[in-house]
């Protein structure tokens, strides 16, 4: 598997990460498709390469179909614009701003190519990695509606914050190498 390849990047202090990266790759709350979007959908929001090029390998091994790839990095996408939006309404003092339209095209979220309950968990994942707590009760929401149990919403969040921490130590380790 490709995450090996990873893990063999991780220095020993990151040893946790690594053995964190190998038990979600064995996760079996989610389905394999919600597993490994996840992971697709956080490795792209975090934007490592190495990263990035190593769970798409490891997606594509698992069976990762190519439109479950693209609603994946569609999730990234969606999300780094309207986390960023979200979470600035959410911080603003003046509430005015929460009562007018956003004015931002979303069309994805209505047609995301996959199955509504997987592209809502890669989308929950994304929203923990970029801290927008309005989207997280959003994506939650809509979750817990569609009867996901707590265990896979929770499984969906740590893949997000193993993959952000992995992408974090092999990007800093590449600009130590780099100095």
């Amino acid at each position: 598997m490709s995450l090996d390849a990873l893990r063999d990047r991780l220095p020993s202090y990151a040893k946790d990460l690594s053995l964190n990266l190998s038990s979600l790759a064995s996760e079996t709350l989610l389905t394999d498709q919600q597993k490994w979007g996840a992971f697709v959908a956080s490795a792209h929001a975090v934007g490592t390469g190495p990263v990035i090029a190593e769970v798409e390998a490891a997606a594509r091994e698992a069976g990762l179909t190519d439109a479950a790839f693209e609603a994946a990095k569609a999730a990234a996408a969606i999300m780094g614009m309207n986390n960023v939006y979200y979470r600035a309404l959410h911080l603003l003092k003046n509430e005015e701003y929460r009562t007018l339209p956003a004015r931002l095209r979303m069309n994805v979220l209505a047609n995301p190519g996959v199955d509504k309950v997987d592209f809502e968990l890669w989308s929950l994942a994304v929203s923990a990695i970029n801290g927008c707590g309005m989207c997280l009760d959003a994506h939650e929401h809509e979750l817990k509606s569609r009867g996901v149990p707590n265990t896979a919403i929770q499984a969906a969040l740590r893949i997000g914050a193993v993959v952000n921490a992995v992408s974090r130590v092999i990007a800093s380790e590449s600009a130590l190498v780099a100095a």
